[in-house]
């Protein structure tokens, strides 16, 4: 049996370049890609899902080191990081929102190192993203991504076309939510907030002597605390409708049902 160069390089282009969006998707997306998550535990996660969906692939005949090749090769990238990347907006989201509520009730200067990215974030907006990960998992989330993941490649098929412009566009205006799913997030906590620091506003019109600044913060963190705690199942609503938008983003751009 002999087998010439160009039909071996279509062989390994038939597990290379699904491993490559898989693997990019992974890199990207919350949870996979974070730092806590050894690279060698992704690596093998997205080559155990590329042997799963190996089956339902057919092999595009590409050579892997051909400009069509090469071609390939970035959009399978480009596919894997614009699906992680879209729902990786979902979480930084949290933790915007988590950001207004502590600049209203005076909690702006706590910082923790976030243990997910390595970099300083939020005390409340790692609260947020917390529950936001668990309800991520109780919703069965990360398994949807990887059935979006795994449909991409009947919708998306493996080849030098992939994304367009349009897609393209899709993803780049999807990152406005980053703002307005903050605010839809954060909105109710930061109005309640608000008619606090309005109350204390006309406290100190009526009572000039007293010393806001002493009282003001101690009070508005209590009262903050509490409507933190009233104001989760409003949080989590809010996060849940965001996460049926994305995943609903997600399919519109890989063009799947």
């Amino acid at each position: 049996m002999r087998v010439s160069v160009a039909e071996l390089s279509q062989w390994i282009g038939l597990v290379f370049w699904p491993f490559l969006r898989i693997g990019a998707c992974l890199m990207v997306a919350p949870m996979f890609g974070a730092n806590t998550v050894p690279r060698r535990m992704r690596i093998l996660l997205a080559l155990a899902v590329t042997v799963a969906v190996l089956p339902q692939l057919s092999n595009p005949g590409i050579e892997l080191l051909s400009p069509a090749g090469l071609a390939t090769t970035v959009q399978q990238l480009l596919i894997g990081v614009a699906l992680g990347f879209t729902l990786q907006v979902l979480f930084d989201a949290l933790t915007l929102a988590g950001q207004l509520v502590a600049n209203s009730m005076g909690l702006g200067f706590a910082f923790n190192i976030d243990p997910l990215r390595g970099v300083s974030s939020p005390v409340l907006g790692q609260l947020y993203l917390i529950l936001g990960t668990l309800t991520f998992l109780a919703l069965d989330g990360h398994l949807a991504l990887l059935e979006v993941l795994t449909r991409s490649f009947s919708s998306l098929p493996v080849g030098p076309e992939g994304l367009d412009l349009d897609h393209l566009r899709a993803i780049s205006l999807w990152g406005t939510e980053l703002f307005t799913g903050s605010l839809r997030i954060a909105l109710p906590a930061v109005t309640a907030l608000l008619v606090v620091n309005l109350a204390f506003g006309v406290t100190s019109r009526a009572a000039p002597a007293l010393n806001l600044f002493a009282v003001g913060l101690p009070v508005t963190l209590v009262f903050g605390l509490v409507i933190v705690l009233i104001g989760l199942p409003a949080m989590q609503g809010a996060f849940t409708s965001l996460l049926a938008d994305t995943f609903n983003t997600l399919t519109a751009i890989v063009g799947g049902g």
